[in-house]
């Protein structure tokens, strides 16, 4: 294919403003998909998508454009490589991968709603990228009352004139064409050059292919049974098949520069190749390794499905490669993984898909952070609460810069927070109806609750994005739970230290709701640096070992009672308690 015919680019927007909805629109008029076929948000495969209604990952898709040219109705056949990106935040490490792949992006704001939080993150992201950004305003069917306001809103955050804002509406397919015209006219067509390269920007695993890379090609071509190798990685391979998606892979005898398309590596250990490797003869920048900022630990529920758990993360982690790892044994819950996120969306969201696509159910840690902590040996890092040091000479932990949007009306509200949040650095600025609320919270905060709260003050009008910004000194403390005397690792908290005590109260009452009673009264208590400061008691389990006697003298039944309390010291003091699975799960979703 000529190059110059070409064209690669991408939809990013604000959650729900409707890229799905308008990447369907594009797949009809473009006949990618027959009609018969198509249902909505059809890019997006994985059946969490559907059910939330969120784009979780990436997806490319080739179309074929033929434009009509002036009054000389000539016409010219174009091939558009779109690819679809999530909206939500935890997943900027996606639409980052996305961007280096295309010369383009459509920015996607709802009419019915203006700018929002991810709007504004995804329009740097992109700007700094060097992709020409074409505007867009979605949901005009609606008739929304503040449509014009939002064009201009959007006209003076691209630096570009009102009447260069699109208009469509990805629900009736109004001004979709006008729209593909564009992306035809304004966005440029690759550069290429000689030298085979191709950047990987995903991939899957496949039972007969092996590894299959999603590849932007930048030089060169690519073909089966062409050997070529993995640059990161030393790794020679012969390509076992190339193609492009429509949106299904389909099979092409050749991919070239200035495409996207995929190359079937034939390797079948997971663990070889690396998002932002080079398929080719010279490298390619790659990408940042992403950064995790929520950790979890994470078991199978069943103790001998640790090697099921282990072959279903490798699966994941090749489309996912935000998700880290490490090996980790709990007294508890046997053998599991320390597993890193980008966020608390992020981990839910593989937690779902390892139910759902590999049959797995996991025990899961409280969510942590990376703390660092001063002791006489110099500064630690701590990823895991247990590992918290109770005698050190200081602690930070990680910062998060972010930027709320809402209407005017609810700024109260939102400032309101800062009674329940630890914010600080705080500073508005108007965009004429809405208020973007810049402020520094802690992470631990931000990963709890705060997106639950916010929506709910706000009636799900306010939005936020977010930026790890670094660390800074907090006074912290390390809760443990002991159950009959006996610490519980995995109920381990690092919680800000004013906080300690209230904290220690609901966990302590919680416990004593969820666990089972037994034979003997068994002591539920929170300490922090040694000391108890939180305390309930769980009853003994009664049982009437007089019930079969049916009168005669007192005594016997005396025997017997004393008979029964000696029983219950020997099993107080060999008893152990152990902590169901499942009153694991249940403690750890309060």
């Amino acid at each position: 294919m000529n190059a110059d015919r070409i064209r690669n680019f991408v939809i990013i927007a604000h959650i729900d403003h409707g890229k799905s909805t308008l990447a369907d629109r594009f797949l009809e008029v473009t006949e990618t998909v027959p009609m018969r076929q198509m249902k909505p948000q059809y890019l997006d495969q994985l059946e969490l998508e559907r059910e939330k209604g969120i784009t979780i990952k990436m997806t490319p898709v080739r179309m074929s454009y033929q434009l009509t040219l002036g009054e000389s109705a000539k016409v010219e056949e174009y091939v558009l490589n779109l690819i679809d990106t999530p909206g939500h935040s935890d997943f900027s490490y996606e639409v980052s991968r996305a961007l280096r792949a295309v010369e383009g992006a459509v920015l996607l704001v709802d009419a019915t709603q203006g700018i929002q939080a991810q709007t504004l993150a995804n329009y740097e992201t992109a700007k700094k990228a060097g992709l020409k950004i074409i505007g867009c305003v979605n949901k005009i069917d609606l008739n929304p009352p503040r449509l014009e306001a939002v064009v201009i809103e959007l006209a003076k955050l691209i630096a570009c004139g009102p009447e260069e804002i699109h208009r469509v509406s990805a629900k009736t397919g109004q001004g979709v064409a006008e729209l593909l015209s564009a992306i035809v006219e304004a966005v440029p067509p690759p550069v290429i050059g000689n030298e085979d390269q191709a950047l990987i920007f995903d991939s899957v695993y496949d039972d007969h292919k092996g590894i299959v890379a999603f590849v932007r090609v930048f030089g060169g071509s690519f073909r089966a049974r062409k050997e070529t190798k993995l640059l990161a990685v030393n790794e020679k391979f012969f390509v076992k098949e190339t193609g492009f998606f429509s949106p299904a892979m389909k099979a092409e005898d050749e991919i070239s520069a200035g495409e996207i398309g995929y190359i079937a590596t034939g390797i079948k250990n997971p663990g070889v190749l690396k998002i932002g490797d080079t398929i080719g003869s010279r490298p390619l920048p790659g990408y940042l390794e992403p950064q995790p900022v929520v950790f979890v630990s994470l078991y199978p529920e069943e103790g001998d499905d640790y090697d099921g758990l282990k072959n279903a993360l490798d699966r994941l982690r090749l489309a996912d490669a935000a998700i880290k790892l490490e090996p980790e044994v709990s007294e508890v819950l046997g053998r599991g993984f320390k597993a890193g996120f980008l966020g608390r969306l992020h981990f839910e969201i593989v937690i779902e898909r390892l139910r759902r696509e590999f049959g797995l159910d996991t025990i899961t840690s409280f969510p942590a952070v990376i703390y660092r902590v001063r002791t006489r040996r110099g500064e630690e890092i701590v990823e895991s609460p247990k590992e918290f040091p109770n005698e050190n000479l200081g602690a930070s932990e990680p910062m998060a810069r972010l930027k709320i949007i809402v209407p005017q009306e609810y700024l109260g509200k939102v400032l309101g927070l800062k009674e329940i949040f630890r914010f600080s650095d705080i500073s508005t600025e108007n965009i004429d109806s809405h208020v973007i609320v810049s402020l520094k919270m802690p992470l631990s905060e931000l990963i709890s609750d705060f997106d639950d709260k916010l929506k709910s003050l706000t009636l799900g009008y306010g939005s936020f994005s977010y930026e790890i910004i670094g660390y800074e000194p907090a006074n912290l403390i390390k809760l443990e739970v002991l159950v009959a005397g006996e610490v519980v690792p995995g109920l381990t908290r690092i919680v800000f230290r004013p906080e300690a005590g209230r904290i220690a109260r609901k966990v302590a009452e919680n416990l004593k709701k969820l666990l089972p009673k037994k034979l003997f009264v068994q002591a539920i208590q929170v300490s922090a640096l040694g000391k108890i400061i939180a305390r309930e008691t769980i009853p003994a389990l009664k049982k009437d070992v007089t019930g079969h006697l049916y009168g005669g003298d007192r005594s016997r039944k005396m025997k017997l009672w004393k008979k029964q309390k000696r029983g219950k010291a020997k099993l107080k003091e060999s008893g152990r308690v152990s902590i169901p699975p499942e009153i694991f799960k249940e403690l750890l979703k309060k």
